[in-house]
């Protein structure tokens, strides 16, 4: 059986550490470095070419980014997350955690000229450079509708694209903890190379949330995982 390359898919930030030592950015020092003429439009267009920078895993550091907890993780897991997340943003499309990033809150249903909607302007160029560097990958798709709109899933050749929803205990879809939520589910995932979505049978999420296999989809090329409150 081949080896699956792990790919974990999340939303930016809105909270952000400011500041910075690192150069401004510059094509060249980022994943997927066919993006980066694009990149350096927006940057431009943002105002931010001369920016200081820090990683994104330390520049972004909304409820999600807390609760992975990136630093508290051993060192085969904080490797294993720099190789395989993939921040969607507005400034870069995507980022990987080590990329340099200036501090910017732009996510991709903002608008900035003369691009217009940035999910918009980025869905062609992403879409591209994500179907050749997730072909035959395993996703964990966590990204909500703003950042889904900046991709098109189904031109993008993964071996499985894994979804998931949190449901409290009356059956409706959490919305308000989400980010927080899925913080602590992309920890476990990194810390244990979580390839199959039955890999969360025994999970134990610390806010109390359980796979629910009545519901779940959990064969096929894209499973559909819910956790319930519970």
């Amino acid at each position: 059986m081949a080896v699956r390359k792990l790919s974990i898919l999340l939303p930016h930030s809105r909270g952000t550490t400011d500041g910075g030592t690192g150069r401004p950015w510059a094509p060249g020092v980022s994943a997927l470095a066919d993006l980066d003429a694009r990149r350096a439009q927006v940057v431009a267009a943002a105002g931010l070419g001369d920016a200081p920078t820090r990683r994104v895993v330390d520049r972004f550091s909304g409820v999600l980014f807390r609760e992975l907890d990136y630093p508290t993780l051993d060192e085969t897991a904080r490797r294993r997350a720099r190789g395989s997340v993939l921040v969607f943003n507005g400034l870069s499309g995507v980022s990987a955690l080590g990329d340099p990033m200036p501090d910017h809150r732009l996510g991709p249903g903002d608008a900035l000229a003369p691009m217009g909607r940035l999910s918009t302007w980025w869905r062609p160029h992403l879409t591209a450079a994500l179907a050749d560097h997730l072909r035959g990958a395993v996703i964990w798709d966590l990204l909500p509708g703003e950042h889904s709109a900046a991709w098109t899933p189904a031109e993008v050749p993964s071996h499985r694209r894994i979804t998931v929803r949190f449901l409290d205990a009356s059956g409706r879809t959490v919305s308000h903890w989400n980010k927080l939520l899925k913080g602590a589910l992309v920890r476990h995932i990194v810390k244990n190379r979580l390839l199959e979505p039955a890999g969360l049978i025994d999970f134990e999420h610390p806010a109390g949330y359980h796979l629910d296999e009545t519901v779940s989809i959990l064969d096929g090329d894209q499973p559909q995982v819910i956790l319930r409150a519970g």
